[in-house]
């Protein structure tokens, strides 16, 4: 992925009034939703520091709660996959699937499925995979990708969804009446149920303690795919895990309000084993994958390593400055808004996206409503200074997030050293201070050393006298 991609695709989306109408709309009604939620600040401020604790203890012992994990999965009936790369993780579904002849697969909404680009890999191999989330049934329509992690159609209204039914339904008939769309979406979907080989689904958190996998949704497609094909494959990011099943109501509690403003999803599904000789539906064999993905490098950064407490809640998107005005669909990567910038250049490089932790004006509104306190501004510098830097480890023991350093500028370094020496050295200040007096105004804007700085900014105005001289007009002792 090119990172010029990230500042075309915003200008591009800046100059969509619709797009940018649907997004006002959306993350206006969510803020306020989330807002409701959170009435007492005393209580928001307890939950989300047990939220916040559960989630850096889970991470300080990743290993042995993965370990842990495994075990208990195993001796509960599941079998345990480990996927060190994408490629990896597709290859155990192709292998599982062609192991049972499944050609038709329903799939639950999963981010990390997302980044391993699943569909598209069955796809390649004959089988068909079709999304049972109404909202990323609507992309896959669309032949989109997810503009949100938690709501992935959120950049289109119901006038466009109305036109791709009628266009891509067969015998579906045009009408903006919501209930009607989705219930057209439901007749689809009813008949792939009851025809899928294999349920392919995320899991939210996966509790080390008695081998469980927790799974929250609101439409019932997440119950349909674990439970009525005979074959189910779950698939999460190793940071997932917890240890204690009593961890996990803090963890649901801080997600649905933050994600969707409800107490509570309609549906939360915790699966610890196949169907047993004595129980009446759900699934003969389940498969969990295991995805790496470069979040063993991130780990190990005792910094970084933060970004892996994120939940998925979508909350530091909705409350973006940025991510509010050009959408999902301007971050190159699957993840977008602030959690994007700060996990995506870790995964692809700074190399490929460096460029991402760059598009964020600080202002600390992610960090403010995270619900497990990710340092999101504070992890933003630390990655823009990576991509500049000699790629030097934080630590003895850290190993420097993927391509640290590639955006390294030999003429910017120079600039910053001389900058710091003019302030080192009187004169040279002050003999600097009267060229661009002098002369600063004649810089055209076009030249390299400004052509970055005013693509976004005005071109600096200096002026006719240095602070000396005018100090001196005015005999001010040079003291």
């Amino acid at each position: 992925m090119d990172t010029a991609d990230f500042q075309d695709s915003a200008r591009t989306a800046l100059g969509d009034p619709q797009l940018r109408s649907n997004f006002r709309r959306a993350m206006d009604g969510l803020m306020a939703k989330r807002a409701a939620m959170f009435p007492d600040r005393d209580e928001w401020t307890r939950l989300r520091s047990l939220g916040a604790a559960v989630r850096a203890r889970s991470l300080l012992n990743l290993p042995h709660l993965l370990e842990k994990l495994e075990e208990r999965l195993t001796a509960n009936g599941i079998h345990v996959h480990w996927a060190e790369t994408v490629d990896q993780g597709n290859a155990i579904f192709k292998e599982i699937l062609a192991q049972h002849d499944a050609k038709h697969v329903v799939k639950g909404k999963s981010m990390v499925s997302e980044e391993m680009h699943l569909n598209h890999a069955l796809e390649e191999v004959g089988i068909e995979i079709i999304e049972a989330d109404l909202g990323e049934y609507i992309i896959q329509l669309d032949h989109e990708t997810p503009s949100h992690i938690i709501m992935p159609a959120i950049h289109k209204n119901k006038e466009q969804i109305a036109r791709l039914f009628s266009q891509k339904i067969k015998d579906a008939a045009y009408t903006e009446d919501v209930d009607h769309l989705t219930g057209m979406a439901r007749q689809v979907l009813r008949k792939k149920f009851a025809n899928a080989d294999a349920g392919v689904s995320g899991v939210n958190v996966a509790v080390a303690e008695t081998g469980t996998l927790v799974l929250v949704e609101n439409e019932g497609n997440g119950r349909m795919c674990t439970t009525v094909p005979k074959l189910h494959i779950a698939v999460m990011g190793i940071e997932k895990v917890v240890e204690r099943l009593e961890e996990v109501p803090p963890i649901l509690q801080l997600l649905t309000r933050s994600a969707t403003g409800q107490p509570i999803t309609t549906y939360v599904n915790m699966i610890s084993s196949p169907r047993k000789a004595d129980e009446k539906d759900g699934p003969e064999e389940i498969h969990l994958v295991l995805l790496d993905n470069g979040r063993s490098r991130v780990y190990s950064d005792p910094e970084l390593r933060n970004t892996l407490r994120c939940i998925r809640c979508g909350a530091c998107m909705n409350h973006c400055p940025v991510y509010t005005r050009v959408g999902g669909h301007a971050y190159p990567g699957v993840y977008p808004g602030p959690i994007g910038k700060i996990l995506t250049p870790q995964i692809l490089g700074l190399d490929v996206a460096g460029d991402l932790p760059h598009g964020s004006s600080l202002c600390n509104a992610c960090v403010e409503v995270c619900p497990v306190e990710i340092p999101i501004a504070a992890l933003l510098v630390r990655l823009r200074r990576e991509a500049v830097g000699n790629g030097a480890k934080a630590l003895k023991s850290a190993i420097p997030p993927k391509g640290a350093g590639q955006h390294r500028s030999r003429v910017e370094s120079w600039v910053w050293w001389g900058w710091a020496l003019a302030y080192r050295v009187p004169w040279i200040y002050r003999l600097t201070g009267l060229m661009l007096s002098r002369f600063g105004g004649l810089m055209p804007a076009t030249i390299p050393l400004l052509k970055e700085w005013t693509s976004v900014r005005s071109k600096p105005r200096f002026a006719s006298r240095t602070l000396h001289e005018m100090a001196s007009s005015q005999e001010v002792p040079n003291d």
